[in-house]
């Protein structure tokens, strides 16, 4: 992760060592352990993290605690996407209605943004129903994992599973400010073809894990 956030790419450095935490979770790691090596981590982030990080970056955590401070400038995408997704109301406008897509204010709303503009059309309801099938997807990667063969197969499993749901949690919350605005795709709807193959290839390891599983046990 040190050498992915030295390129610089702060937001794919964190899924990476998201995702090893997720592998020490799943073997089996105390609480209490996990807890300490957080707040050690969590503690010197806070130190000396600052001072590492490029201007762009800390503008982007700026703008996370107060958007309205450059509305024109950095925190015009934050404030875009909450439109976005405060005008779709219940119900949506209708797909391909999104006037902020159409009319060019909301930036890059074919890729990191594209679940504004999918909230804009399709309403509370649309996002609840994509929710609910991303918690399918997390759900049954997270039993594939609980039913592998073997601890890698678990651990490979698990990690995989876990990491699709950073993916969730982080662009949903970047959209709605709840996060700092960070690359980070919505799985399967964001346009990119790396992000795409990358996401699938994921899938065919659980899915050959689950064979396997079925494999051995006949």
């Amino acid at each position: 992760p040190a050498l992915i956030v030295a390129q610089p790419d702060l937001g794919t450095g964190m899924r990476v060592a998201a995702s090893g935490a997720f592998v020490v979770f799943l073997a089996g790691l105390s609480w209490t352990r996990i807890g300490l090596i957080g707040g050690v981590g969590v503690s010197g982030a806070g130190l000396l993290g600052w001072q590492l990080l490029h201007e762009y970056q800390r503008n982007r955590l700026r703008m996370f605690l107060n958007p309205e401070a450059d509305p024109l400038g950095a925190g015009w995408n934050i404030i875009q996407a909450e439109i976005a997704v405060g005008s779709g109301g219940m119900l949506g406008k209708g797909f391909g209605m999104s006037t902020q897509a159409k009319l060019d204010f909301l930036p890059e709303h074919t890729t990191d943004f594209i679940f504004a503009v999918f909230a804009e059309e399709f309403g509370l309801l649309g996002v609840v129903l994509v929710l609910g099938l991303y918690a399918f997807i997390i759900g049954r990667g997270l039993w594939i994992a609980a039913n592998a063969r073997d601890t890698w197969s678990r651990l490979l499993a698990g990690s995989l599973s876990l990491t699709f749901f950073v993916y969730v949690v982080v662009n949903g919350g970047m959209i709605t400010g709840l996060l700092p605005v960070v690359g980070v795709p919505m799985p399967l709807i964001s346009y990119g073809g790396t992000s795409a193959v990358s996401l699938l290839a994921g899938f065919g390891i659980l899915q050959s894990i689950h064979a396997h599983r079925r494999l051995v046990a006949s």
